[in-house]
C-alpha cells in the first residue's frame, strides 16, 4: 500500500507494554438520587483541572456493573462510586457521527459527517470528514495553555482498507486538529492484534510482538500522562475499539467468563433490570422491552455452548478495557493528579446487532473468519461478532441496537469524576447530550468558543455546558434534541420523543414508557405534527438534507 504521510518529530513514545494492573476493587452498587444543592466548595488550586474523556465503542447500555452488568468492571465502578452517573445521556447512534459531534459541540452534519467516511459524497454534511467550520475541543483548549492527547481511533477522516491507493486527508488527521500526540487507528474497526492505519503521530507503524489494542491504547495514555508537563494542564481522548467487534481478547481473560453466559440472553436480560432498578438507574413503570421478535427465546435457540462462548469473548473485551482504566488511574494517583483531573467515560453507540460474515473482510484474510457455530471466536485468525440476541441483553431495558434512534441505539452509560467538584456516588437523571461536552470543557477550562478558527467561520455550539450538575446544581434543558442517520430520526423534547425507522413517525412519552413500548402517535396526531416540523426545521439548517 502507498501512502502519503506527512513530516513527524521523534514524540518519544515508548513501544514496550505496561505489564502491571491494578487489583481489583469490589464495589457496592449506589442508590442515591441527585436532588439539588451544591457540593462542598474546593480548594483553590493554582492549576486549571486535567481532562481525561474515555470512550467505548458498541458497548451497551447495562453492560458495565454500575449499570446493573455482571461484567467486573471493579475499575469503572470506583468512578462511578466517587463520582456520579447519568441515566439519560446521549449520543449519536453511531461511531463517526458521535465522534464528529463529541469532538466540536456540533450535530454531525453540521461537521461533515453525518454519515460514514466515505469520500464520495459532495454534500456538506456528508463529506465523511471533518470540515473548516468546526473546531475541535483540542483546537480551542489548546489555544488556552492545555497539552492535548489522543490514543485510539479517530475515525473522522477517510481511510479506505482495501485501496491501494487510498484517498487520504492528512488535514484532517488528529495533529492536524489540534492535538499534539496521537497514537491510534484512522480506522473505525479492524483486528484487535494487528490492527490496519496503526498511527504514532503522523506516521504509520506496525503493530509490536504481543500486540493486544485494548492494553495498548491504555498504555500509551499512562506513558502521555507520565510524560505530560506537571506546570501545564493536559485534555487525553481515550478512544477504545473495545468491545467493538471482531471478538478478539486475550484467553486467560476469556477464560475467566466460561459458563457464566450458560443461562441465556433471557435470564440475562432479567437479572440486569432487577439490578439496575435496585440501583435506581430505571423506572419501576418502565416495562423491561420485548425480546426482539428475530431472536428466539434461549430455551429455542441451537448451539448454546458456541452462543455462550461469544458472548464470553466479548465480556473478556470489556473487562480487558476496565483493567487499562485501573491503570490510567492508577498513573494519575502517583503522579498526584487524581483529585484535579475530570475524568468522565461514555460509549459511542448502542449495543451492535451487526452479524459479520466470511473469512475475507475489508480488513484482511482471516483463517477462521466468520460468524459460525463451528469456529469459536476470540484468536487472532478468527473474526466474528456476538450478534443480535446477546445486543439485545447489551441494551436492557431499552430497545433496538446500534444505527437506530430508539433508547437502545443512543442511549449511554455516562460517569464523571472529579474529586475536587463532584459530590461523590450521585445519580442525574437529567438529560445530556454529546454535544455538551465541548461547551463544558470550555467552562472547565475558562476558556471561549471563538467565532473563526483559522481563518474560518464557525459554525456557533448547539451543545449546552453541564458543568452545573456536575457541582451539584440545576442547570436549564435543552429545548429540543434531533438525530439523524442513513434515515434513521429522531427528536426529544422535555419527556416527548418522536423516532422513525425510515417511515412513519412514532411518539413516545419517556416519563411514563422511555422502554418505548407504547407508540401515542396515533393517539396524539398533533403532538407529532408539531415536533416532527420542528426536526424538519433543523434538518433543513443542520445540513442533514
Amino acid at each position: 500500500m502507498r501512502l502519503q504521510v506527512l513530516n513527524t518529530t521523534d514524540s518519544g513514545f515508548n513501544m514496550n507494554p505496561v505489564s502491571r494492573l491494578l487489583p481489583g476493587i469490589t464495589i457496592i452498587g449506589l442508590s442515591s438520587v441527585i436532588a439539588g444543592g451544591c457540593a462542598p466548595e474546593a480548594e483553590k488550586e493554582p492549576h486549571r483541572p486535567n481532562i481525561i474523556l474515555i470512550m467505548a465503542d458498541d458497548l451497551g447500555y447495562s453492560d458495565l456493573g454500575c449499570y446493573g452488568g455482571e461484567i467486573p468492571t471493579p475499575n469503572l465502578d470506583r468512578l462511578a462510586e466517587n463520582g456520579v452517573r447519568f441515566t439519560r445521556f446521549y449520543n449519536g447512534g453511531r461511531s463517526v457521527p458521535t465522534r464528529a459531534s463529541l469532538l466540536t459541540g456540533l450535530y454531525a452534519h453540521q461537521a461533515g459527517a453525518g454519515a460514514m467516511v466515505s469520500p464520495h459524497d459532495d454534500r456538506p454534511g456528508y463529506r465523511g470528514r471533518l470540515n473548516e467550520s468546526c473546531a475541535t475541543f483540542a483546537e480551542i483548549l489548546r489555544e488556552e495553555g492545555y497539552q492535548t492527547f489522543i490514543s485510539g481511533k479517530w475515525h473522522v477522516t477517510h481511510y479506505e482498507y482495501n485501496d491501494p491507493e487510498p484517498t487520504l486527508h492528512p488535514g484532517t488527521w488528529p495533529l492536524q486538529r489540534g492535538f499534539d500526540r496521537f497514537f491510534g487507528t484512522l480506522a473505525g474497526a479492524g483486528s484487535f492484534f494487528d490492527p490496519v492505519s496503526l498511527m504514532e503521530d503522523n506516521e504509520f507503524i506496525e503493530p509490536w510482538e504481543d500486540f493486544y489494542y485494548t492494553e495498548a491504547i491504555s498504555e500509551q495514555a499512562v506513558r502521555l500522562i507520565e510524560e505530560a508537563d506537571r506546570e501545564r494542564p493536559f485534555l487525553l481522548y481515550i478512544s477504545h475499539v473495545a468491545p467493538h467487534w471482531p471478538l478478539h481478547a486475550r484467553e486467560e481473560h476469556i477464560r475467566k467468563f466460561q459458563g457464566v453466559y450458560s443461562e441465556g440472553w433471557d435470564h440475562l436480560r432479567e437479572e440486569r433490570h432487577a439490578r439496575m432498578l435496585e440501583m435506581g438507574l430505571v423506572d419501576e413503570k418502565w416495562l423491561l422491552s420485548d425480546r426482539d421478535e428475530e431472536i428466539p427465546a434461549w430455551e429455542d435457540a441451537p448451539d448454546k455452548d458456541w452462543e455462550a462462548h461469544r458472548m464470553a469473548v466479548y465480556a473478556a473485551q470489556v473487562y480487558s478495557m476496565d483493567l487499562g482504566i485501573g491503570l490510567i488511574v492508577d498513573a494519575l494517583e502517583r503522579g498526584g493528579l487524581l483529585e484535579n483531573t475530570l475524568i468522565m467515560f461514555l460509549s459511542d453507540n448502542g449495543a451492535s446487532h451487526e452479524v459479520i460474515q466470511g473469512r475475507e473482510t475489508r480488513h484482511g484474510y482471516f483463517e477462521r473468519g466468520g460468524t459460525t457455530p463451528d469456529i469459536f471466536p476470540g484468536g487472532p485468525d478468527t473474526y466474528a461478532s456476538y450478534g443480535r440476541a446477546w445486543a439485545n441483553a447489551g441494551n436492557t431495558p431499552y430497545r433496538r441496537f446500534k444505527r437506530w434512534m430508539h433508547e437502545g441505539g443512543i442511549a449511554t452509560p455516562f460517569i464523571a469524576h472529579w474529586p475536587q467538584v463532584i459530590k461523590q456516588g450521585q445519580i442525574v437523571h437529567h438529560v445530556a447530550h454529546i454535544i455538551d461536552l465541548m461547551p463544558t470543557f470550555i467552562e472547565v477550562a475558562g476558556s471561549e468558543y471563538p467565532e473563526e478558527l483559522n481563518g474560518n467561520s464557525l459554525t456557533p455550539l448547539e451543545g449546552i455546558s453541564f458543568l452545573p450538575l456536575l457541582e451539584g446544581r440545576l442547570q436549564p434543558e435543552h429545548e429540543a434534541l434531533f438525530w439523524e442517520h442513513l434515515g434513521y430520526r429522531a427528536m426529544l423534547s422535555g419527556d416527548w420523543k418522536i423516532v422513525s425507522e425510515g417511515g412513519d413517525w412514532e411518539l413516545y412519552n419517556l416519563a411514563d414508557d422511555r422502554t418505548e413500548m407504547h407508540n401515542l402517535a396515533g393517539q396524539i396526531p398533533e403532538r407529532v405534527k408539531e415536533m416532527s416540523a420542528m426536526w424538519e426545521e433543523w434538518a433543513e439548517r443542520a445540513y442533514v438534507k
